[in-house]
């Protein structure tokens, strides 16, 4: 139990402070705007480090910081769609293709459960096929992998940010695990440098403003707690400036 414990610790202490490098570096490239944990406009996610840098006319540039420790940590959010969507189709043609076999082999499996023949249930499960169980197996998983694991793939799609970069461990750098689109920031011996550029993508002025809020409002959470403000000093002093 502590061996796990101290891994989950140290894994902790990894990401904080990968965060806290990609902050430094952020700042020291003149994004003057910089908070951690931004709920990000538009999707369900939210950014490691999310940054502004402002510009002397016009709105300026968003960058969005995504750190990771482990490789797998970096896969789970690196599914390509098209590809899981095209092995999605083959393996679900492979379940009908044995599910049809199945039932002209084991009448025995139906199931009477509906007024028409041709729409009872079978009982699959009940033979132990092993190849019907893997084929549901890896069905199920390159199911959640297309709904839970494109993180990546769908911030660039959103236009959450005009700039994205994975923020890594030395070891962790493989060239061909970065999404497309991405910059990588390599930490070694407690800094981290650019291993390669990101593609900048154009977004709406108004979406770089949004962004920018959710950056103000994720640093006075912060400072909130930091002072123990809570909301209910918030509605009081709001009560007595009414």
């Amino acid at each position: 139990m502590d061996a796990k414990l101290n891994n989950g610790r140290a894994e902790t202490l990894i990401h904080a402070r990968l965060k806290r490098l990609a902050l430094l570096w952020a700042q020291a490239q003149g994004y003057s705007a910089c908070a951690l944990e931004v709920s990000l406009p538009h999707c369900r996610y939210r950014a490691d480090v999310a940054a502004y840098r402002p510009k002397p006319s016009g709105v300026g540039l968003t960058a969005i910081f995504e750190c990771k420790q482990a490789l797998p940590d970096l896969r789970r959010d690196n599914c390509c769609s098209v590809a899981v969507r095209a092995r999605l189709e083959t393996v679900y043609r492979r379940r009908q293709i044995l599910e049809r076999n199945l039932r002209v082999h084991y009448p025995n499996l139906r199931i009477a459960d509906s007024l028409f023949p041709e729409f009872d249930s079978y009982d699959f499960a009940a033979i132990e096929h092993h190849g019907y169980a893997r084929v549901l197996r890896e069905l199920s998983a390159l199911q959640n992998c297309l709904f839970d694991c494109t993180k990546f793939e769908k911030l660039l799609r959103y236009r959450c940010a005009n700039l994205f970069f994975l923020v890594l461990p030395n070891e962790l750098f493989e060239e061909i695990e970065i999404p497309v689109g991405w910059g990588a920031l390599v930490e070694s011996d407690g800094a981290i440098s650019l291993a390669r550029k990101p593609v900048r993508h154009e977004n709406a002025p108004e979406n770089r403003l949004r962004f920018l809020q959710r950056i103000a409002a994720a640093g006075t959470r912060v400072l909130n707690r930091q002072l123990e403000i809570t909301f209910d000093d918030v509605v009081t002093v709001r009560g007595r400036c009414c």
